[in-house]
């Protein structure tokens, strides 16, 4: 039996519960998870704002983490091409990204070469996004 290899992405800034479930529940469906870590660049073009902790922290933090296998640098949004890269066999994403255009075009293609979608369920009670804002209030 081959092992499975799993690939999920993120900015991963202020690291919280929501990024540690989806790394938890990614882990539950693979032998090996790699995950794309955003660098500063891609962050802010995406987001318009710079993330809070730097780059070559962030993928440190995931690189410690024990449901990570591989901390790898996300340069650009290409999910086919990360596929052409690292081949997994299963890609994770959180529950907000289900039914979008974009996921379903590509669970349409991702299927042609036998690799699953999977979407978690989505952390609504923290994000990175309204740590921030709860950190500028202090000022």
């Amino acid at each position: 039996m081959s092992k499975i290899v799993g690939y999920t992405t993120g900015v991963f800034d202020l690291f919280h519960l929501g990024h540690l479930n989806i790394l938890k529940n990614a882990r539950e469906v693979c032998d090996e998870l790699i995950v794309g870590v955003t660098t500063d660049e891609l962050a802010f073009k995406l987001k318009n704002k710079h993330p809070i902790i730097p780059f070559d922290e962030r993928i440190e933090i995931l690189r410690s983490i024990r449901y990570v296998d591989q901390a790898v640098p996300q340069n650009e949004i290409n999910e086919w091409g990360d596929w052409n890269r690292y081949k997994f066999d299963v890609i994770l994403k959180g529950s907000d990204w289900e039914g979008s255009a974009k996921w379903n075009a590509l669970q349409e293609r991702f299927e042609t070469v036998g690799v699953q979608v999977k979407f978690f369920p989505y952390t609504g009670s923290t994000s990175s996004t309204l740590i921030r804002e709860i950190l500028m209030t202090y000022k």
